[in-house]
């Protein structure tokens, strides 16, 4: 995973300082990081005078300070930082950056003292929205949003996986992964589910590889939605047919009532999934063990003190 170098891995910001950044830190250990710092890349010391976009159109970095610009640089950077990476999951870039913000960087008019005139993505921010559109990318300030930072880290605990089906080039392999994801895509919408299972039927007998390459742009696009309420409820009520017949009538009208909670909008995903979290080890059932709805990747990474507070999605 790229991610920016300044959220916990060095003093490289514009004032040398680093930032605290929890939700990446925690992924020390679950994750193989590589970490950039756009500015420092073409030049820059730490400390520097900061940079700014200017102009709305099409907006120049520029440093206040000294009138020079750096857009072209930056932009060389970018493409050729870009085109050297290997395969990655996904990327969680600096916030409110004029290199690395992927929306909300502030636009000035002009390099004297005023107020901002727009927001937009930071230049190398932007390079990774354009080479990268369906990857998971996020930036350090919506990560605080348990609902935002869980569906990041499914979609790039799956793309991991689904690398390593690609490595493999086995059809079994594929399979088997589709299986493990049949619940958390029937929660995205029936349509898509349906799609990707006719890839997997490969009617047309294409190569493995072929057959993956395919995949990987169905599911990856899937990903980039965000579970649809009606569909996520027909996935849970799906699951709990598995473990219905060792419930008490209490605990499925309790289960159901629950349901009915979250498909109106009352309650989060995570208060449905955990009672049948509860239930899928109480009677051991190993395929919704193996489900990625229910568990989606390490618990470890689960945030008890979370609010679940944070910006809402874009």
């Amino acid at each position: 995973m790229v991610v920016s170098r300044c959220l916990g891995f060095d003093h490289c910001r514009y004032d040398g300082s680093t930032i605290s950044a929890p939700e990446v830190q925690a992924l020390r250990g679950e994750v193989e990081f590589l970490t950039v710092c756009p500015e420092m890349a073409i030049g820059l010391p730490s400390p520097r005078q900061p940079l700014r976009l200017v102009g709305e159109r099409e907006p120049r970095l520029l440093q206040p300070a000294t009138g020079r610009d750096f857009t072209a640089p930056m932009r060389r950077f970018a493409e050729d930082f870009l085109t050297s990476l290997p395969p990655v999951d996904g990327f969680v870039l600096k916030n409110r950056s004029p290199s690395c913000g992927i929306a909300d960087a502030k636009v000035y008019a002009s390099t004297e003292k005023g107020a901002a005139i727009a927001r937009r993505a930071g230049l190398f921010g932007e390079a990774v929205r354009g080479r990268f559109p369906v990857h998971p990318i996020e930036d350090e300030g919506r990560l605080t949003n348990r609902a935002l930072r869980e569906a990041f880290l499914t979609a790039i605990f799956a793309l991991a996986s689904l690398r390593a089906v690609e490595e493999a080039g086995r059809m079994s392999d594929l399979v088997a992964f589709h299986a493990r994801y049949k619940l958390l895509l029937m929660a995205l919408g029936e349509a898509r589910l349906r799609k990707l299972g006719r890839i997997v039927a490969n009617a047309e007998r294409l190569p493995p590889r072929e057959v993956v390459r395919l995949y990987r742009a169905e599911f990856q696009d899937a990903l980039r939605r965000p579970l649809r309420r009606p569909s996520a409820a027909n996935a849970l009520l799906h699951a709990l047919g598995y473990v219905s017949d060792g419930l008490s009538p209490g605990e499925r009208a309790y289960f159901l009532e629950a349901v009915d909670e979250y498909r109106a909008g009352r309650v989060p995903l995570s208060t449905v999934v955990g009672v049948l979290r509860a239930w899928i080890v109480r009677f051991d059932v190993p395929y919704l063990a193996d489900q990625r709805l229910f568990f989606p990747f390490p618990s470890s990474l689960l945030s008890p003190e979370d609010s679940g507070g944070g910006r809402e999605p874009r």
